[in-house]
């Protein structure tokens, strides 16, 4: 495994063309898409068509240093979802979003702290990045509770995508954070 960056229990790893099915069936759970679709699946043909391409060009844009990165646990490599560190399609590389999708038998584990912080300790030492941002809905206190261990600050609120209009919550708007360079070298 072509390892990008290991955790005291996670091995992130770039994507290749044969993950897939990996991808497929993240996003086939109902419970982990809530948030994202409602709970609708992403179809199958989208993730093979669009996204997996779009997520292995970004490797090449980037120089492999950002992107959506699998995550594997170090112990058995059981793949529990993904993380991502990286810039808007068009925005400067040094502003660059945080976010992961793990699979329900990862949650509670505090993976999602552990992964988050040592790409934020990546993004900050190695990269060159000045502010790391996450945005999510204002109702999935789960995502937000990382956020806040990673000592982001709630840089204000943000209005939802139509798309994702008819997601329960979607009403209450979604959220973004923050964390400078500056920030997160502070004790």
């Amino acid at each position: 495994m072509d390892t990008y960056l290991e955790t005291e229990r996670l091995a992130l790893r770039r994507f290749t063309a044969d993950d897939a099915d990996l991808l497929i069936e993240l996003d086939s759970d109902p419970a982990v898409m809530r948030y994202l679709s409602g709970g609708e699946p992403t179809a199958p043909e989208v993730i093979r068509e669009r996204h997996l391409p779009k997520i292995l060009d970004g490797y090449e844009k980037w120089g492999g240093d950002l992107g959506l990165f699998a995550a594997h646990e170090k112990e058995d490599g059981t793949f529990i979802g993904w993380f991502i560190l990286r810039p808007e399609q068009e925005g400067p590389l040094d502003e660059v979003e945080l976010g992961y999708r793990l699979r329900q038998a990862a949650w509670g584990k505090g993976y999602a702290t552990e992964g988050s912080r040592a790409l934020l300790r990546k993004a900050f030492t190695e990269l060159g990045v000045r502010m790391v941002w996450a945005e999510t809905m204002s109702v999935n206190q789960g995502s937000r509770n990382v956020m806040e261990k990673l000592q982001m600050t709630l840089a204000g609120a943000i209005p939802m995508p139509p798309d994702m209009a008819t997601i329960e919550g979607a009403e209450r708007g979604g959220v973004r954070y923050e964390i400078t360079e500056e920030q997160w070298k502070q004790p």
